[in-house]
């Protein structure tokens, strides 16, 4: 039976350990990863937002631009600088909404779904490091544990 480190990762508690804090190493794989994949980026002369909203957009389109900055975790104000810097650069279309006119939608315009293609190449290889040693299982109880964080603070 495994030891019940919950203690150690309350802030609360006079036995707290910050390496023990869940949060602390949720932020510390984020930062680290967020590294490695930016140099990656920089090869193709993308950010991280712009990758995200690449990838939002090449699994579903057209998508209203609120709820790509909610699914690519990026406030509206940010995202709207972000669509602006993506329509200049070709990578985006965007068009009203065919149900709601007041709505703008983007979908990934020729030259989009290559730059797509491109993160797709350069990331692949980190995914595959990352997930090195992970068994099926393994992954599959990864997942599940995140959402459940996620779900405690919903």
């Amino acid at each position: 039976m495994a030891k019940d480190l919950r203690p150690l990762g309350d802030p609360g508690s006079e036995s707290f350990h910050v390496e023990r804090y869940p949060f602390y190493q949720l932020n510390r794989v984020v930062s680290r990863y967020n590294v490695v994949i930016e140099t990656q980026l920089r090869r193709i002369e993308i950010d991280i937002p712009t990758w995200r909203v690449l990838m939002i957009l090449g699994e579903r389109a057209p998508l209203p631009i609120g709820q790509i900055a909610r699914l690519a975790v990026i406030n509206l104000s940010t995202m709207m600088r972000i669509v602006e810097r993506m329509n200049k650069a070709g990578l985006i279309k965007s068009a009203p909404s065919a149900t709601d006119g007041r709505i703008t939608e983007l979908a990934l315009s020729t030259s989009g779904r290559a730059k797509l293609s491109a993160a797709r190449k350069v990331t692949a290889p980190i995914y595959q490091r990352l997930i090195r040693g992970f068994s099926a299982n393994d992954f599959s109880q990864l997942l599940d544990l995140l959402a459940r964080l996620h779900n405690n603070l919903e």
